[in-house]
């Protein structure tokens, strides 16, 4: 897997917004973040812009993540936002092998997991983070001081945490490595069988969502089952599921996916509540990156990046 640059002071990031609308406010916050940084963005021409739901047009939103790819003076991209609209973007990006010449990081989560999925194709490690209204926390918030360590150089610190007492029982102990990528279950389960398919065999998964019932999450969990997938894995990361509602026989979203950890090879880890996620503890991590999961009999989580 290629890895860009690191970001050295005075380096350009453009901001953009590749799929919906942004507040204003929170770009501007991220701009002062940025360049508190010693940073240099640059809010592309369509990244405030509104068009139904999106920002822009498809065009216009194709328009300029190609131009932040092709300028060599852009190190790094900034998705403003999730919501929807990466996956009308993929086709036309990924035929224009110039774009790719010079490895960009990608920064963003949710939606822009299509776009991860993207980076993956073209084996380059991109950043799965919060994006502009996490920003606006300032240079000194724990979070964002960790997507600078990425950037600048100084690599991605481990993630560590324990899985509350109610999700403990549902680890599978066990160490595995092998590329780390996923992002939002719903969006990367929509490229499956696609040229951007990212669930490769030997990787580490990690999967998210936001107010996706119950059924909903388990009918991808099947058709990953059905595909072979989660037998081919080294590790699976459960994030956070949030804002579902209960099904009415009061199962919980953890419960109907610990049903799934056994179809992993033996040994394989398999790790839940990991604090990634809509959640304002998103932490910052390396996709299409060499990771190493390890799981504890007590809940114990550890993600450690080669």
């Amino acid at each position: 897997m290629i890895q860009p640059d690191p970001l050295l002071p005075g380096d350009r990031i453009a901001i953009l917004s590749p799929a919906s609308i942004i507040n204003p406010a929170y770009v501007n916050g991220a701009c002062a973040t940025l360049s508190a940084w010693g940073f240099r963005p640059e809010v592309y021409p369509h990244a405030l812009g509104a068009h139904g739901s999106f920002s822009g047009t498809r065009r216009e939103r194709l328009d300029d993540l190609s131009q932040a790819l092709a300028d060599p003076g852009i190190k790094a991209i900034l998705c403003s936002r999730g919501g929807y609209g990466c996956a009308h973007l993929l086709d036309c990006l990924d035929a224009d092998a110039a774009l790719w010449s010079r490895p960009k990081w990608l920064i963003g989560f949710s939606d822009i997991s299509a776009l991860h999925a993207l980076w993956g194709k073209r084996e380059t490690a991109s950043i799965h983070a919060s994006m502009a209204k996490h920003l606006t926390l300032g240079p000194e918030d724990p979070l964002n001081r960790r997507l600078l360590s990425i950037l600048s150089g100084e690599g991605c610190p481990a993630v560590e945490w324990t899985a509350p007492e109610e999700t403990a029982s549902y680890c599978r102990p066990g160490t595995g490595a092998g590329i780390l990528r996923g992002g939002n279950l719903a969006v990367i389960s929509a490229l499956i069988r696609t040229p951007y398919d990212p669930f490769a065999p030997g990787s580490i998964l990690l999967v998210e969502d936001i107010a996706e019932p119950i059924y909903k999450v388990e009918r991808i969990m099947w058709q990953l089952r059905m595909c072979g997938i989660l037998k081919s894995l080294s590790g699976l990361i459960f994030g956070q599921f949030t804002d579902y509602r209960p099904s009415r026989d009061h199962l919980t979203m953890e419960k109907m996916l610990a049903q799934f950890a056994d179809d992993l090879p033996a040994g394989a880890p398999v790790a839940f509540s990991a604090p990634i996620g809509h959640i304002d503890t998103n932490h910052p991590v390396l996709l299409n990156s060499p990771a190493t999961l390890t799981v504890s009999s007590n809940g114990g989580c550890n993600l450690t990046f080669n």
